[in-house]
């Protein structure tokens, strides 16, 4: 089985728990308007790769990973070639190797075929780092150009059927880090189960050249960064305890 890469990383210290191999799978179904990586958004540019071949090149660095490293799948937007990643993270499990998805949750649905490849997925994955671009429909419509409606379902998901997740937020000032959507957050994820860490991401502007050599008009040229003292107070308020008020 053969899927669209974009790139891999060998040595990723950001990406689950531990070193990890980092697969970057082609295509993406949003338009987050802070992407850093506007070049995997195309579904027909990446490079065809098979799960063997993958699997090869990353037994290649097991040495480094330690009790915690592994294989993580991300994008662009992984679920989109759910079959593939499938394969991948069951190869994974086969050789006894940790396996992290890296998602949006942007495909999510219980409908078929899509249903039918996730149960796969996750039933071969150790952990999933679940995005929540923005928890109000208008705003993440306007963020992404994706409604949120099927990402909550697939949160919701996740947090029924016990799959170890870790939360990641990020901070764009002016669009998500008000108090009120910062406190709307924590409560959604005040009714999950499963979610073992909250990540804050501050928004940053690296990917820009990216925007520019693709002609892809940046809208957020003027948002500057936000200070790593608002970045721990949304830390703050989203980590707060059920039935504490942050302050």
């Amino acid at each position: 089985m053969q899927g669209l890469v974009h790139s891999t990383e060998s040595f990723g210290s950001a990406d689950g728990p531990g070193v990890r191999f980092v697969v970057f799978l082609q295509g993406c179904p949003m338009r987050c308007r802070y992407c850093h990586n506007p070049d995997t958004w195309a579904l027909d540019r990446g490079t065809p790769m098979d799960v063997v071949d993958l699997l090869d090149r990353a037994e290649r660095y097991r040495s480094y990973w330690g009790a915690d490293g592994g294989i993580t799948v991300s994008g662009g937007e992984a679920l989109l070639q759910p079959e593939f990643v499938a394969g991948l993270l069951e190869g994974a499990h086969a050789r006894g190797i940790n396996t992290c998805l890296d998602t949006s949750l942007a495909p999510f649905t219980l409908s078929q075929p899509f249903y039918q490849a996730w149960k796969r997925v996750m039933a071969a994955c150790d952990l999933v780092l679940a995005d929540i671009k923005h928890i109000d429909p208008i705003g993440h419509q306007r963020l992404t150009g994706h409604p949120n409606e099927n990402i909550l379902e697939g949160l919701r998901w996740l947090s029924d059927h016990k799959i170890p997740t870790w939360i990641r937020h990020v901070l764009v000032p002016g669009i998500t880090d008000t108090e009120e959507y910062l406190e709307r957050t924590r409560d959604f994820i005040q009714t999950l189960d499963n979610v073992q860490r909250i990540e804050v991401l501050p928004y940053h502007t690296l990917g820009i050249f990216k925007w520019d050599e693709l002609g892809i008009p940046y809208t957020l040229r003027d948002t500057e960064p936000p200070t790593p003292e608002r970045v721990e107070h949304a830390l703050h308020i989203l980590r707060a305890p059920k039935g504490a008020q942050a302050k």
